[in-house]
């Protein structure tokens, strides 16, 4: 009898299992069900509210353009024939999750752009990825908090703030190009400017942000090798559709390399975040003239900046300023510095009045390094460099969303929730905006809203707040490579002349594809007087 009992209890065990089996993969269902009609319905929706903008030819009315956007020379020559067919816009969308405004024209841009930080939220297509490295931070703030860290953060920039960082710039620099005559001297003429430039861009900030000599355009740096890594990982993450989910991606081999080369920049920041609030409190009330003495850095300025009601940032808002400070300076810089350094090695006649004017400025000091007050004396150098940031602009689109529906010229109009990207590239080389838009020209007096962004992550209604930090850099160390050297044209010394022509690589930033060769041959400097 017992036996018997047992028997039946197992079954009526298994039975009541595989009840709750079939009721939870039936809810499961059902919710898989309600999603994918909430989306289909999303998609109608969307489809029908942007028929006001003209659409190429999409593949499928589900998946849409979806695998039509590359990341390659021939995805910015299909800009090129979008700007050409559509003008100023076109609607375009990704499956039925992403639904897009391409604008390529200042007319459709500057409403967009120019609205105000209440209704502008950063969409998570391309910001999304960078929250677990920069947190809450100013560049992936919205609303109220935007502005709030924006009062906060402007002292950080300040002219005062900036006349100190030139020095910096000149040392990096220096480094740099006592680099290059080294190697040089043991035959290695022809260098790729990615790789040595965003050394020093690296080098430079982390004596900005955090008064550290790291060496490591000499030396292999923990730290800056985690933040090349992070940024190589999040192009990687962006081109790949499953990893948008982080319930995926995390489990991913790309993941756990990301977590772990985060972890290395995350407690390099925090360390020297700690370690600097330390010194301020013990030299807070005292009469110290180290203190006084010290040139003030980014951490520094930024730990004691009070809003209005006297409250300042939090730890975690530090660390994330300043990861941000570091991520955002160092790639976009060394891209604009890379392509205006090609773009004068193309036009020699460009690039010997530009010298020229650099050495006039020059003549009779006994010390060859530039200063705060040269910066504005070098016009047609700051004119060619930012001819050079219309052609090869350093990020090629920034996209938004908005919490209400934007009006348009045409009587068009974006609406809620749609993401609006704005192609700096289209705008930048759209011949119903400028004559012969392919065509370097030095003296191109017209410069559209657009046409200086050397870190265009930020709102433009208020402008990149490091974009005068970026230009001062870019003025400098283009002045000094060009009266310590003579730049041509170079070939990858593995491909050779078969590599052909450069070809574009758009990726955080703009790159190229086996990098950006340039031959250098070291000039004597001015003879002091």
């Amino acid at each position: 009898m017992s036996l018997l009992w047992a028997v039946l209890s197992q079954v009526l065990s298994w039975t009541g299992l595989c009840r709750v089996l079939v009721v939870l993969g039936t809810a499961l269902g059902a919710l898989v069900s309600v999603w994918t009609a909430r989306l289909l319905v999303r998609h109608v929706w969307f489809t029908c509210r942007l028929s006001c903008f003209s659409k190429p030819h999409a593949d499928s009315w589900l998946l849409g353009h979806l695998g039509q956007m590359q990341s390659s020379e021939e995805g910015l020559l299909q800009v090129d024939d979008l700007v050409r067919t559509y003008t100023h816009s076109c609607s375009w969308f990704l499956g039925p999750f992403y639904h897009l405004v391409r604008l390529f024209h200042p007319d459709y841009v500057k409403p967009l752009l120019m609205a105000p930080a209440s209704v502008t939220v950063k969409d998570e297509l391309i910001y999304g990825h960078l929250r677990p490295w920069l947190g809450q931070s100013l560049l992936l703030s919205n609303g109220a908090e935007w502005s709030r860290k924006r009062r906060l953060l402007t002292p950080a920039f300040h002219f005062d703030v900036l006349k100190d960082y030139v020095a910096k710039f000149n040392s990096s620099t220096d480094t740099m190009h006592d680099k290059w005559r080294h190697l040089v001297a043991k035959g290695t003429a022809t260098m790729e400017m990615f790789d040595h430039v965003t050394l020093m861009t690296l080098d430079s900030l982390l004596k900005c942000a955090f008064s550290y000599k790291s060496d490591c355009q000499w030396s292999t740096s923990e730290y800056v090798s985690a933040i090349v890594e992070l940024s190589e990982l999040v192009i990687d993450r962006r081109q790949k559709i499953l990893h948008h989910w982080d319930w995926f991606y995390w489990r991913t081999e790309q993941g756990k390399r990301f977590r772990k080369a985060l972890g290395t920049v995350h407690r390099f920041t925090r360390e020297v975040v700690q370690k600097r609030r330390a010194l301020i409190r013990q030299q807070t009330g005292t009469d110290s003239s180290a203190a006084r003495r010290r040139k003030k850095d980014f951490v520094d300025i930024i730990l004691v900046s009070k809003d209005k009601d006297g409250r300042g940032l939090t730890d975690e808002e530090i660390h994330a300023e300043a990861n941000t400070f570091m991520f955002a300076g160092h790639d976009t810089t060394a891209s604009a510095i890379s392509w205006t350094l090609y773009n004068l090695a193309r036009h020699e006649h460009y690039q010997e009045k530009c010298r020229q004017e650099v050495t006039d400025l020059m003549q009779g000091r006994d010390r060859h390094a530039m200063e705060w007050e040269d910066l504005s004396n070098l016009p047609f150098t700051t004119m060619c460099i930012r001819e050079s940031l219309r052609l090869h602009a350093p990020v090629q689109a920034v996209t938004r969303k908005y919490t209400q529906d934007m009006a348009l010229p045409g009587h068009r109009t974006v609406p809620k929730g749609a993401i609006c990207l704005v192609s700096i590239y289209g705008t930048h080389h759209n011949p119903a905006v400028w004559t012969n838009p392919h065509v370097r020209n030095g003296r191109r007096h017209i410069f559209r809203f657009l046409s200086l962004i050397p870190c265009v992550l930020a709102p433009s209604a208020q402008n990149c707040i490091g974009q005068k930090f970026a230009l001062a850099q870019l003025r400098v160390v283009v002045a000094l490579t060009l009266l310590r050297f003579r730049l041509t044209p170079g070939v990858n010394p593995e491909l050779g002349p078969r590599s052909g022509g450069v070809r574009r690589l758009p990726q955080l930033v703009l790159r190229a594809e086996g990098g950006l060769w340039l031959q250098l041959e070291p000039l004597e400097e001015l003879q002091d007087d």
